[in-house]
C-alpha cells in the first residue's frame, strides 16, 4: 500500500472539535486512508450506500445517534453523500456528544458540499484525495523505478489499480472509467443524457491543453451553451477534470476570459479517446506531459497546503505561458517542454509581473512535481 501524504495531515487535525471530510473520486484510496489513520482505535462505520443504514439515520436525533454509537469514539461515514441531511447528523454528533471525531467521505464536492455547508461552517477540515501523487509514487519504490515507469504512468495514469495491476493496467484502466464514468458520475449528478456526457468528454479529452469555447462545444454537441457549463461544472465536481482560467493583470493585450480544461489523470483521459499507444508515437506527447504536469502540481499544492491561485496567460501576439502561479503576491511563470533544451519565457510577462520563469522538462521536472 502506497502511503499518501494526506495521512499525516489528517491525524495532526483529529480530535479538534471539527469534522473531517474527505472528497475524491472512487477508487483512489478514501476509506483505505480513513482506515488507516483510524486503524488503532475502536470505531463505528457507517455504509451511506447501505440502505437500511440510510433508512435508520434518517431524521435521526442525538438519543437515536447515542444508541447506535454505544461507547464509540470515532465515526466513518462512508460515502456520506448517500445520507439524507448527513451535515446535520455530524453537527448533532460535534455539538452535543462530547469528544467524538467525525470522519466523513465521499465521491461527490457536488453532493457533499451540498450535504455539509451550512451545518457544518466551521465545523469541519476538508480534503481532497486525488489519484496517486508522483511524490507519493516515487517515495513508495524508491526513484530508479520510478524513473523506470515514467512513461508508462503518463499513458495509464496514477489510480492505485492501475499502478497495482500494471500487467493487465489495460483491462483495470477501462473498468475502472466504464464504471466511474458511465454508472457513478451520472448516478451522483442526475445526468439524464449520458450520450451527450460521452461526446462531451471525447470532446475535452481531445482539446486537452488547448482553449476551449464553451460555444464551440455547444455547437458540436448541438445544445446550449448553458448545458455545456453545467456538464463541465458536475464533471470537475466529480472530479473527473479541472478548469485554468487566463490570467490578467494590468496588460490590455492580454486574453482575459479564456479557459483550459485538463484531466485529473492521464489514463482516463487516454481511456476516453481509445488511445494506450506507446508515448514515442504518440502525436499528443506534449498535451499528455502538460496534462500529467500541471494535476501533479496541484496535488502537490492541496497536499502541503499552499494556499495558490493557478492560471495560464496568452496576449494577442499569441505569446503564451502553461501555467503561471500567484501565491503571497508573488508570480511563478512555467513553461513544459518534454526537452526544454533553447525554450525561453515570454520577457514582456516576465518584466511587466517581475515574474520568475521556469521551464519544466523531462530532467528537471521532480522540482515542480514535489519540491
Amino acid at each position: 500500500m502506497i502511503l499518501r501524504i494526506l495521512f499525516s495531515v489528517i491525524r495532526d487535525r483529529m480530535f479538534k472539535g471539527k469534522a473531517i471530510v474527505l472528497i475524491g473520486p472512487r477508487q483512489v484510496g478514501k476509506t483505505t486512508l480513513v482506515k488507516l489513520c483510524i486503524n488503532d482505535s475502536d470505531y463505528l462505520f457507517i455504509d451511506g450506500d447501505d440502505p437500511e443504514v440510510r433508512g435508520l439515520l434518517t431524521n435521526a436525533g442525538k438519543s437515536v445517534l447515542e444508541r447506535i454509537m454505544g461507547q464509540k469514539k470515532i465515526v466513518f461515514i462512508d460515502e456520506a453523500q448517500r445520507i439524507p441531511n448527513v451535515g446535520l447528523l455530524a453537527k448533532i454528533i460535534i455539538d452535543q456528544i462530547s469528544d467524538v471525531q467525525v470522519m466523513i467521505s465521499g465521491s461527490s464536492a457536488l453532493d457533499i458540499n451540498n450535504a455539509t455547508q451550512e451545518s457544518l461552517t466551521g465545523r469541519k477540515f476538508e480534503f481532497n484525495l486525488m489519484p496517486i501523487s508522483w511524490e507519493e509514487f516515487e517515495g513508495d519504490i524508491g526513484f530508479l523505478d520510478a524513473e523506470r515507469q515514467l512513461e508508462e504512468r503518463l499513458i495509464f495514469g496514477m489510480y492505485p489499480d492501475v499502478i497495482n495491476n500494471r500487467s493487465d493496467a489495460a483491462l483495470v484502466l477501462k473498468n475502472l472509467t466504464e464504471s466511474y464514468l458511465y454508472k457513478d458520475v451520472l448516478s451522483i449528478s442526475g445526468i439524464r443524457k449520458p450520450d451527450l456526457l460521452d461526446k462531451l468528454l471525447k470532446a475535452l479529452a481531445l482539446q486537452m491543453g488547448s482553449e476551449v469555447s464553451y460555444n464551440e462545444l455547444a455547437n458540436l454537441l448541438e445544445v446550449d451553451k448553458a448545458t455545456v457549463a453545467r456538464y463541465i461544472d458536475l464533471l470537475e465536481k466529480t472530479f473527473i477534470v479541472f478548469k485554468l482560467s487566463s490570467f490578467s493583470g494590468n496588460q490590455r493585450n492580454e486574453i482575459k476570459f479564456n479557459r483550459k480544461i485538463y484531466f485529473y489523470d492521464n489514463g482516463i483521459r487516454n481511456m476516453l479517446i481509445n488511445n494506450l499507444n506507446p508515448l514515442d508515437v504518440r502525436s499528443d506527447k506534449g498535451a499528455l506531459w502538460e496534462n500529467f504536469l500541471i494535476a501533479e502540481r496541484i496535488k502537490y499544492q492541496h497536499y502541503h497546503l499552499r494556499n495558490t491561485q493557478n492560471y495560464f496567460w496568452r496576449n494577442i501576439q499569441k505569446q503564451k505561458i502553461d501555467f503561471v502561479e500567484s501565491k503571497d503576491g508573488t508570480i511563478t511563470a512555467y513553461e513544459f517542454k518534454w526537452k526544454g533544451k533553447g525554450k525561453k519565457l515570454p520577457p514582456a510577462f516576465l518584466k511587466g509581473y517581475e515574474a520568475q520563469g521556469h521551464v519544466i522538462d523531462r530532467e528537471n521536472f521532480r522540482s515542480f512535481v514535489m519540491p
